[in-house]
């Protein structure tokens, strides 16, 4: 079991539910990990999310996964994409306070991953980007041509919520290197590929196993 630890931080529409989860051994890198679609189910809890969260643990990475605003215990109501993207960049304030000297990493999946690449896009002190499944048919990702750090894209080949086609057309015209994984036979939602996605992620990242 890792050692989560609940705690509260206030966002532009109220108090932000978020969990915090320190490693084992002393590191100076913190990634911060955005949930899917409030609308649709999504919450820090998603097993995508928490997939991520252990895999940084192994990593030996703190972790800081939140509920965007009106999920669970965070307070408001849903903001059409532009109030999520605010919540991470409070969140993001919080944690510059809290490590002033670490390294900040953003991931997100789904719709988490079209809000930390916003926000990546818009802070040259993030260090490492972790997209998955990005709905890039959904939400238009035109604007984050600005992110500096390393960016990693992970996908399944038989995702039927994201076409893995617009992906690649999406990838092939980026003006800036994005490294991709695309897993045969896995969904959207990685139903029974969460080992081949820790292990992709790992390897992505160039982490031992």
């Amino acid at each position: 079991m890792t050692p989560e630890e609940e705690i509260s931080l206030l966002g532009p529409a109220g108090k932000l539910e978020a969990i915090q989860v320190a490693p084992a051994e002393h590191s100076t890198t913190i990634v911060i990990i955005c949930h899917p679609h409030p609308l649709y189910g999504g919450t820090m809890n998603n097993k995508v999310v928490t997939t991520l969260a252990r895999t940084f643990y192994e990593m030996n990475l703190w972790t800081l996964r939140f509920n965007f605003r009106g999920i669970g215990k965070s307070e408001g109501g849903y903001g059409e994409a532009v109030g999520e993207i605010e919540d991470l960049q409070a969140v993001l304030v919080w944690v510059k306070k809290q490590f002033p000297e670490y390294q900040i990493w953003l991931a997100g999946f789904s719709f988490g991953a079209y809000i930390a690449a916003q926000v990546a896009a818009k802070d040259q002190d993030i260090r490492q980007l972790i997209s998955i499944a990005p709905p890039v048919n959904h939400f238009n990702f035109q604007d984050t041509q600005t992110v500096s750090c390393p960016w990693l894209l992970i996908m399944g080949e038989e995702d039927e919520v994201v076409p893995v086609d617009e992906v690649k057309a999406w990838l092939k015209a980026s003006k800036i290197p994005i490294q991709s994984i695309f897993l045969p036979n896995t969904t959207h939602f990685f139903h029974g590929k969460l080992i081949e996605l820790k292990m992709a992620l790992k390897s992505g990242l160039n982490a031992p196993f």
